[in-house]
């Protein structure tokens, strides 16, 4: 495979049972296939400790500006997005196949951000709460408010058409 930020050769690495592709040598970027990044992206876990220093080429200088093609898939743009509501660091995901292209130095910042998984889906949790709370709360009112318009319809059906009348299921109805 091939780097997407520098178009250098990506080498096989394979730590603690968990082969990502590197590139040694050029930018020091590291692709992830897909759910690898999961399992190397909290401090507690080892397996990334041997992806924090990987050998670059201070002389390769990476244009972030640049959308970068999917390195497996053929003719995909990954997107690039933040990893996290802090919004500290931009990884490329790629829509196609699932995998991450992190730069060099993202690794070791997404390792720092959330002690564990259970803490980065509070701090999501947080953040929505507060981006959204006003919102949910106006809707919440305004369905209440309808909820009770029908009530209050159905309370005046109930004198027009009893609950025992069924319209043709009684021998004794005129329909």
């Amino acid at each position: 495979m091939e780097c997407p930020a520098c178009g250098n050769s990506l080498k096989e690495v394979t730590v603690e049972g968990i082969t990502v592709d590197v590139c040694e040598g050029g930018c020091g970027g590291i692709w992830f296939d897909w759910f690898e990044l999961q399992k190397v992206d909290e401090p507690h876990e080892s397996a990334g400790e041997g992806l924090l220093e990987v050998e670059r080429d201070e002389g390769v200088s990476v244009d972030r500006s640049k959308r970068l093609d999917c390195p497996k898939c053929d003719g995909i743009v990954m997107m690039r997005h933040f990893f996290s509501v802090k919004h500290e660091v931009e990884v490329d995901e790629c829509p196609g196949c699932g995998g991450f292209w992190l730069d060099a130095g993202e690794l070791g910042k997404i390792r720092s951000l959330f002690e564990s998984e259970q803490e980065r889906h509070e701090a999501a949790d947080k953040y929505f709460s507060d981006l959204f709370a006003a919102d949910f709360a106006a809707m919440e009112e305004e369905n209440r408010a309808k909820l009770e318009k029908t009530r209050k319809v159905a309370k005046m059906f109930r004198f027009v058409c009893p609950s025992y009348y069924v319209p043709g299921k009684q021998a004794w109805g005129a329909f």
